[in-house]
C-alpha cells in the first residue's frame, strides 16, 4: 500500500505541472502579438534556474524520486517560456536578457553541479549544499513576483498579474509543505512555507484590484465614447434647427417683397464649437456685444 507522503507528492506533482502550464495562456498571447509587452522575464528566470537545482536534488537524495520527476518536467517548461521571451522581447531588451540566462541558466547550475560532484564526495553533505542553495533559490522564485505585485498596486490592474499562476502558486507551496513535514525534509518544507504566504497575499491582491481595475477600464470608456458622442448628437440637432429656419425663411421671402431684418448669425456652428472650448474668463472676454445684432440687407422686390 502506498504511503500517505507518496499520494502527497504524487498530487504535489499534478499541481506542479499544474504551475509549470500556467503561463502557456500568456505566452500564447505573446506569441499572437509578437511582444512580451509589461511581462517580466525574472520569475521564468529564477524558477528556471530553482527547477535544474531541484532536479539535481531529486538525483542525490535516495528517495527523492518524486523531486526529480516534477522539477525535470519544470525544467523543460521554464526553458521554453525563457526562449520566447529572448524570441518576442524588445531588442534593446535581448542583450540583457540573454546575459541574466547565461549568467543564472547556465554557469551557474554548471559550477554547483562541478563542485558537488568534485569538491564534495560525503552523500550527506552534498544534499545539505545543494539543498541549501535549493531552498535560497525557491524563496527567490516566490519572492519574485513581487515586482508585479508592485506594479499591480501602483496601476490598480491586474492585467500583468494572471490569476491562474498566483493561484497555482499558493495551492504548490501549501501541497509541498505538507509533503515535507510526512518526509522530514526541511530543504522542501521552509521555502514552500513562505510560498504559501506570498501566494495567499498576491490571492488577496488580485481580490482587492479586480474590481477596481474593471471599473477603472468603463470609466475610461466612458470618457472616450459617450461624451463625443454626446457633443456631436448636440451639433447635429443644432445644425438642423439652423436648416429649419432657413427654410422657413425662404418660404416667407417668397410670400413677401417687403424689406425685413435679418439677424446676423453669431451663433453659426464653428463659432459654437469654438465658444465650448473657452474657458470662464475667456467665454466673458469673447462675448458679443448687443451692438452685433444689426439689421440685414434690404431685398431688392
Amino acid at each position: 500500500m502506498a504511503s500517505s507522503s507518496f499520494i502527497i507528492g504524487i498530487i504535489g506533482n499534478i499541481i506542479s505541472v499544474l504551475v509549470f502550464t500556467s503561463p502557456i495562456k500568456t505566452f500564447s498571447r505573446v506569441v499572437k502579438k509578437k511582444s512580451t509587452e509589461n511581462y517580466k522575464v525574472l520569475p521564468y528566470i529564477t524558477t528556471l534556474l530553482s527547477t535544474c537545482l531541484w532536479t539535481f536534488y531529486g538525483l542525490l537524495k535516495p528517495d527523492g524520486f518524486l523531486v526529480l520527476t516534477v522539477n525535470g518536467i519544470g525544467a523543460v517548461f521554464q526553458f521554453i517560456y525563457v526562449a520566447l521571451f529572448l524570441i518576442y522581447a524588445p531588442a534593446d531588451k535581448k542583450i540583457k536578457i540573454a546575459n541574466t540566462v547565461a549568467i543564472l541558466n547556465v554557469g551557474l547550475p554548471g559550477s554547483v553541479i562541478a563542485i558537488t560532484l568534485l569538491a564534495i564526495h560525503d552523500n550527506s553533505t552534498q544534499l545539505i549544499f545543494v539543498g541549501i542553495l535549493c531552498a535560497g533559490l525557491t524563496i527567490a522564485m516566490y519572492a519574485s513576483p513581487l515586482s508585479s505585485m508592485r506594479t499591480v498596486i501602483k496601476t490598480k490592474s491586474v492585467e500583468y498579474m494572471p490569476f491562474s499562476l498566483s493561484f497555482f502558486l499558493f495551492l504548490n507551496a501549501g501541497i509541498w509543505c505538507i509533503y515535507s513535514v510526512l518526509i522530514k525534509d526541511f530543504f522542501v518544507g521552509v521555502p514552500n512555507a513562505i510560498g504559501f504566504v506570498l501566494g495567499a497575499t498576491q490571492l488577496i491582491l488580485y481580490t482587492i484590484y479586480k474590481n477596481k481595475s474593471k471599473m477603472l477600464v468603463k470609466s475610461m470608456d466612458l470618457t472616450r465614447e459617450e461624451s463625443p458622442t454626446e457633443f456631436v448628437k448636440a451639433a447635429i440637432e443644432m445644425r438642423a434647427n439652423d436648416q429649419e429656419i432657413n427654410l422657413k425663411n425662404r418660404s416667407l421671402n417668397k410670400g413677401n417683397s417687403m424689406p425685413k431684418q435679418q439677424v446676423n448669425r453669431q451663433y453659426s456652428m464653428p463659432k459654437i464649437t469654438k465658444t465650448l472650448s473657452f474657458g470662464p474668463r475667456e467665454l466673458h472676454s469673447n462675448c458679443a456685444p448687443i451692438d452685433d445684432v444689426e439689421v440685414g440687407e434690404k431685398h431688392q422686390p
